[in-house]
């Protein structure tokens, strides 16, 4: 018999219902339906070369901008920044000189190689028995003075220099601060430290006002430099743990006297416990050229 929604069997019972897929549509309905897909398909495309061509238009409009930004970046980074300190390049102490050699150092070294060339030759283990005496008669006395000048050895302070300071040096540097430069840069024997007259007299040790001798600063460094208004200086560098700025600050004025004359004296605080005597040339570089 027929059915109403499926059709008929032969058992009288109706057929169990298709899939939706497998399912016969009419062919009007098949045409739109292959007429949308189709037509989403081309729209779908036409949307995608839209959004390609609106984005090529992007990067073409960006691209520019990304290249200039690049090349302004890479110009940046390839332009040198100019260098006010370009005069302020350290000058090598690279030189020799006689003031850097160790005196204590040599006649140590002299004096023990001749004892031991002297002990081996005279025991027959090294050749030139005939000059073993000699050896060991100056050899003995070399090693005991090298020994002597080494245990009251002072070693110089370091120096840095500044190109600029260097050309103004001998143009402006007084006599007094030459000499202090020749005196701390070079091995010195028999001073407990550096300018140590100087600082007995600025500080005075063990007076009334003065400061105890343990507590005197010790000279660490110097350098020479050039101030902003183109003065020579030379910048003591003092450590001093048991000191303080005030206590340079009141002798500024005996700094100037001593290291005079002209000489100014100008007191500041360097790291930690570091103090800086700076003592500017009060010569005139143009006036000295003229």
């Amino acid at each position: 018999m027929r059915t109403a929604g499926g059709p008929t069997v032969c058992s009288g019972h109706p057929s169990p219902s298709l899939p939706h897929s497998t399912r016969s549509r009419p062919a009007s309905t098949q045409s739109q339906l292959v007429w949308s897909r189709s037509r989403s398909s081309v729209c779908s495309k036409g949307s995608v070369k839209v959004f390609l061509k609106a984005n090529q238009r992007k990067l073409l409009l960006l691209s520019p901008l990304r290249a200039a930004d690049s090349s302004a970046t890479q110009a940046a980074s390839s332009v040198e920044v100019p260098n006010n300190n370009n005069n302020k390049t350290l000058v090598p102490d690279d030189g020799f000189s006689l003031s850097k050699v160790s005196f204590g150092v040599v006649g140590l070294g002299v004096g023990l190689s001749l004892l031991s060339y002297g002990f081996g030759a005279y025991f027959n283990v090294l050749p030139g028995s005939e000059w073993s005496a000699i050896m060991l008669t100056y050899g003995f006395p070399l090693a005991i003075i090298g020994m002597a000048l080494k245990y009251a050895e002072l070693k110089p302070v370091p120096c840095l220099t500044y190109s600029d300071a260097q050309s103004l040096s001998e143009k402006c540097a007084t006599p007094i601060l030459k000499q202090v430069k020749s005196d701390v840069t070079r091995f010195r024997y028999g001073d407990e430290q550096h300018l140590d007259e100087a600082l007995k007299r600025i500080f005075q040790y063990g007076q009334g006002g003065g400061i105890p001798r343990r507590s005197a600063p010790v000279l660490e460094m110097i350098r020479e430099e050039v101030t902003n208004d183109g003065k020579y200086s030379l910048v003591l560098v003092f450590e001093a743990k048991a000191l303080q700025l005030s206590d340079f600050e009141r002798r500024q004025a005996k700094f100037t006297s001593f290291f005079g004359p002209g000489v100014t004296a100008e007191v500041g605080k360097g790291e930690k416990d570091l103090y800086e005597v700076r003592l500017i040339s009060n010569t005139d570089a143009n006036a000295s050229a003229s």
